[in-house]
């Protein structure tokens, strides 16, 4: 038995030792061995052996830099980021969209497929497995190589399993092990996540929390859901469910939400709540130069707030106040670096952010509102960035890497 522990360990110090080595040449390169082993405090022997493996697979290079004093030039490495591949698929309400994207982030190809009725989780993962067979039929390459499937969904995701536990549109009789499905099928490393933790690691990686050790994303859409990230990492807790400000109580009189208790967040936040409060004005006889029963989407509103529509500007600092009740709750809470919101909604610009700047400073300590940004995400290919966040973290942890290097 203490054999067997110890083999374990010792593949486990592989793991972390490559990971270690891969994560300063993927952040900092171009880099040299030498200030790869100081860096990462391994021996100059260990860094040599595992760079000599990374680039024997191909996901670094070598390249050439200054000229040093004794006059050779240094070589340093880079991570090689256009030659390999992931497929990304998001699984929504009513579409699955399906994306390949290499290792730079650049989106390659993506395909959204509408979702037909399905009576069993069987047919939707028959289905799903048909769609994601004739897309990497179609984006096959003799000069590339597809190295992991990343997925997102809109409901709840056990990371310890790496299976789904339930959905908002769909009644789950038992975890689906969709992700052990897809793996086996394409013999491709395969992860699943909910799409809003998953969008705020992504954040973390290529986006405006980079910079942070600790951050908040609070995704506005269909629902309003929000992705933590503590210490570098996605915080889900031990039920890997932490996070729904979506279903805080703001309004107890409000509206029934589709969890059961009445007046959430949601209910007066998502976008389907702000359009429909907009209708509802409208039918009331409310005119407006930006609006009609026709057209009062998200985006429109938005617009009109920006061109000074009174309705539309005081329907959206109305939702500002009550995403900055619960923000308030969440920085008293646990103080994050930054507040990131996403959305569409965040096309209202400074309308919406005033709002919420203005309730945060009202609810929350000051000394903690006054050191924390409040931004809109940048992010591109919201959809399926997510996705591949959670590849990057198998890289970068050395799960994906191990494989990589054992294939």
């Amino acid at each position: 038995m203490r054999e067997n522990h110890q083999i374990a360990n010792v593949d486990l110090v592989k793991q972390m030792n490559s990971a270690v080595v891969y994560k300063l040449i993927d952040q900092q390169g171009p880099i040299s061995r030498i200030q790869i082993s100081e860096l990462s405090q391994l021996a100059p022997a260990s860094v040599t052996k595992i760079t000599r493996n990374l680039l024997a697979i191909g996901l670094i290079k070598e390249v050439e830099q200054q000229q040093s004093t004794g006059g050779r030039r240094a070589i340093s490495i880079i991570a090689e980021r256009k030659t390999f591949h992931t497929v990304l698929i998001h699984l929504g309400h009513q579409h699955i969209s399906i994306a390949l994207m290499d290792l730079s982030t650049e989106l390659l190809n993506k395909e959204r497929f509408d979702l037909p009725k399905f009576n069993a989780i069987s047919e939707l993962e028959h289905f799903l497995q048909q769609k994601l067979d004739f897309f990497l039929q179609n984006n096959r390459s003799n000069d590339t190589k597809v190295i992991a499937v990343g997925i997102t969904v809109a409901g709840f995701v056990d990371a310890k399993t790496n299976s789904i536990q339930s959905l908002p549109h769909f009644t789950l009789q038992e975890p689906w092990f969709l992700a052990d499905s897809i793996a086996t099928r394409f013999n491709l490393m395969t992860f699943v996540g909910n799409d809003v933790r998953s969008l705020a690691l992504a954040e973390h990686y290529f986006g405006v929390t980079k910079d942070c050790y600790d951050s908040l994303l609070l995704r506005i859409h269909r629902g309003v859901g929000a992705g933590i990230v503590i210490n570098h990492e996605v915080f889900g807790g031990y039920k890997n469910s932490a996070g729904e400000l979506g279903h805080i109580q703001v309004d107890p009189l409000g509206k029934r939400c589709m969890c059961g208790n009445v007046g959430c967040l949601e209910t007066v936040a998502s976008n389907v709540a702000i359009e429909n409060k907009m209708q509802r004005l409208l039918e009331d006889g409310y005119t407006s130069k930006w609006l009609s029963l026709e057209s009062h989407d998200i985006e429109a509103i938005c617009k009109a707030s920006q061109e000074q529509d009174s309705a539309a500007i005081e329907l959206i600092e109305y939702v500002g106040e009550q995403l900055g009740r619960v923000l308030a709750m969440s920085v008293n809470m646990f103080n994050p670096e930054k507040i990131v919101i996403s959305g569409e909604i965040t096309r209202a610009g400074t309308v919406l952010f005033s709002a919420i700047r203005k309730t945060l400073e009202a609810h929350a300590l000051p000394r903690f509102v006054e050191s924390t940004p409040l931004v809109a995400s940048e992010l591109k290919n919201e959809d399926v960035i997510g996705a591949f966040a959670l590849v990057k973290q198998a890289l970068v942890d050395g799960s994906l890497l191990q494989r990589l290097l054992t294939e």
